[in-house]
């Protein structure tokens, strides 16, 4: 079996020196060399291709970013080597997710095995494991559902990528701590940092249960404006210039004899609502 080949990365040398070491395999054909994700994905429509040499780290499309855009639209995913000159990369991760991987530069005994290992993939059965798990690789970067894309590409409907993701990564004293949106409560502004409070079960929260609530509190570094673009309007609120909440984390909206409105969240924390924020405030709350 001949394996149609692409090469993707950026760097001319890395993709010259790659196809020079691909010419020793009988059984790999390149068939484009593309110098970024948006050439990959038309040589992808193109050719039916069988193997795809991944850089990781390009301008415009990066490799994960290339591997949605096949799935949004529903084209045939191939097998996949990422490539990467980075350690700090999570290796362990491509171990899991793609068929293989390769640092830059290349080693010839290295790159044999990978070979090898494509040969075994395409000997095997195994192609719906391997799309799996470069699916959940894509969920797992961009926060989409991953039985929802699998279901999709099943069903050979169009992948529907949301735009807001379901996870919010924020870095703190060199580590990265990976949020899940859904349990975000409220959060407000201090001065250049976002104050990020958590529940572990946020959405469960019953009244009776506030004074043994336990929340967490994380510090982001973004603007309210950069932090809202990732999140759903459709879940969080805005209710003053400074403070942003969990729609469903509201227990109650209240109004005082002086003309002043607030938020009592499920954990008996208040929150004031502004003038210029009532009326959307309570259309949200009510649908």
């Amino acid at each position: 079996m001949t394996l149609r080949t692409i090469i993707v990365d950026d760097e001319p040398l890395a993709r010259k020196g790659l196809m020079i070491r691909l010419q020793a395999y009988d059984d790999i054909t390149v068939v484009a060399q593309c110098s970024n994700g948006r050439e990959a994905i038309e040589a992808i429509r193109a050719y039916q291709i069988d193997l795809m040499f991944l850089d990781i780290q390009m301008p415009g499309l990066n490799g994960f970013q290339v591997i949605e855009e096949i799935a949004k639209q529903g084209l045939k995913l191939p097998a996949v080597i990422f490539a990467t000159a980075f350690e700090q990369y999570a290796i362990k991760a491509f171990e899991v997710h793609a068929l293989d991987y390769i640092m830059k530069p290349t080693d010839d005994a290295r790159l044999d095995q990978a070979i090898n290992k494509v040969r075994s993939y395409f000997n095997s059965n195994t192609d719906a494991d391997h799309k799996a798990k470069l699916i959940r690789l894509v969920s797992d970067v961009t926060g989409n559902d991953c039985k929802q894309i699998l279901t999709e590409l099943a069903n050979n409907q169009p992948v529907s990528l949301s735009s807001y993701s379901d996870v919010l990564a924020i870095k703190d004293a060199g580590e990265v701590s990976r949020v899940p949106v859904k349990n975000i409560t409220w959060i407000d502004a201090a001065g250049d940092y976002m104050c990020v409070h958590t529940c572990s079960d946020a959405n469960n929260i019953k009244e009776s249960s506030k004074e043994s609530l336990k929340e967490n509190t994380h510090i982001l570094r973004k603007t309210m404006k950069q932090l809202e673009a990732h999140l759903d309007p459709k879940l969080f609120i805005r209710n003053h210039r400074s403070t942003i909440v969990n729609k469903d984390y509201i227990q109650k909206f209240c109004s005082q004899v002086n003309g002043e409105y607030f938020l009592v969240l499920k954990n008996g924390k208040e929150l004031k609502v502004s003038r210029s924020y009532k009326e959307k405030v309570k259309q949200a709350i009510n649908n």
